[in-house]
């Protein structure tokens, strides 16, 4: 069996490296003529570092992130909220990891030409359409300048080619562009003194107006830490058409920043200081789209971000991606035709993934804060006089139960 992958995202990468170690041949081709390490932080959470684990990258992990100890739910004025261990202070058989997302890109593309050989991932192919039938797929490829490359064919066609996926596009025609939230998300890291334990990740704030803040790499000076911040705010309608395109790299604009800083405290780290540091921001509209009806067309699927883009909440986009790959590439091992393991794959994630886009929509388990600044707008001295911690517990816990990544499903697994 051949499959063609689209795009060397994580989930592409990540399914390229579960088909090696499921025997199974592939190529990855990615529309960029380069594949650069783009992005700010991202978390890869005990379920989804399981998986890597199995492909033997947590040491490369180790190199590049950082493991994280502990995370507070705080009011957009510094009240606590709710304080959670993580990874393996919270008894997790393996850790939770904060990460620049270009550089866990890094470590599963050196992988990739490292153990399927250089020419596994090729760069400069876009696609443009695909054929199947009885016996397989037929991929067509532009270059840079529109011209025609030499088409590819294979037994499976694996989308994993993002948000503006054209495979997806192909499926269904009619769709639309993505889906705004009406939140602009600015986001930037930069090198920062330590906070907390030097591996605390603080989300304060609810929907309408958040900041994180949490460290992803070691400095390069001892007592600091590559340090990425993310400012959300609501600047629009739900439903609205999108600003601008989503893109990882989309430059900020300074002003537009500066006039949200001042919405929040933050007494463990001077958040003002920091956004000011940061040499490079950069912004785009929080989008996801509606859960889809199915995946599979014969031997076409879709994966990650093409098959189910969330908005960012519970530091799970990656994740789900990262399960859609060991998923995928389980199933085209155990079944002799690739049809039947597209639709097993399908049976085994749609159902999943949509739920999650769906709690992500009304804030994953930073819905706590939401309630929590519903009833305390001006914050609060005691959290007990406003909300009982059996019931913030609830919220997160259920979050996690739904989402994979509870510590008996992931210990269990």
């Amino acid at each position: 069996m051949t499959v063609v992958i689209i795009g060397a995202g994580i989930g592409g990468l990540t399914f390229a490296l579960r088909l090696h170690h499921e025997g199974i041949d592939c190529t990855v081709h990615e529309q960029g003529e380069q594949i650069g390490e783009l992005g700010v932080g991202i978390n890869a959470l005990p379920h989804a570092v399981k998986e890597l684990d199995a492909l033997g990258l947590l040491e490369q992990l180790d190199e590049v992130g950082i493991r994280t100890r502990e995370l507070f739910y705080t009011h957009r004025l510094g009240h606590e909220i709710l304080r959670k261990p993580c990874g393996l202070d919270a008894g997790f058989a393996l850790p939770q990891f904060s990460l620049h997302r270009g550089r866990l890109q890094g470590v599963l593309l050196r992988a990739v030409r490292e153990r399927l050989g250089e020419g596994a991932v090729r760069t400069g192919h876009r696609l443009t359409g695909f054929e199947q039938d009885s016996g397989g797929v037929l991929a067509r490829f532009v270059d840079r300048q529109d011209r025609a490359l030499a088409p590819v064919r294979g037994d499976v066609l694996v989308a994993a080619d993002g948000i503006h996926s054209t495979v997806r596009s192909i499926l269904f025609p009619a769709e639309g562009p993505p889906r705004w939230n009406g939140v602009t998300m600015w986001r930037g890291a930069t090198e920062w003194p330590e906070f907390g334990t030097g591996a605390s990740m603080i989300i304060a704030g609810g929907t309408a107006a958040k900041l994180v803040v949490y460290p992803i790499a070691p400095g390069r000076t001892a007592g600091t830490k590559l340090t990425n911040w993310a400012i959300c705010v609501q600047t629009g309608r739900a439903g609205d058409p999108p600003p601008s395109r989503q893109d990882w790299s989309r430059p900020a604009d300074p002003a537009e920043l500066a006039g949200h800083v001042g919405l929040f405290r933050m007494p463990p780290v001077d958040h003002a200081g920091l956004v000011a540091a940061t040499e490079e921001c950069f912004e785009f509209p929080m989008c996801d789209r509606d859960p889809l009806p199915y995946w599979s067309v014969g031997r076409v699927t879709l994966l990650g971000d093409a098959a189910h883009p969330m908005y960012p909440m519970g530091s799970n986009g990656a994740g789900q991606a990262i399960l859609d790959a060991t998923s995928l590439s389980g199933h085209l091992a155990r079944h002799d035709d690739p049809a039947d393991a597209l639709r097993a794959y399908q049976e085994d994630r749609l159902a999943a993934t949509a739920d999650v886009v769906t709690r992500n929509r009304t804030g994953g388990p930073e819905n706590v804060i939401d309630e929590v600044e519903r009833r305390a707008p001006q914050g609060f001295s005691r959290i007990e006089d406003v909300i009982d911690r059996a019931t913030l517990e609830a919220v997160v816990s259920g979050y996690a139960q739904a989402s994979g990544f509870s510590q008996q499903q992931v210990n269990d697994r």
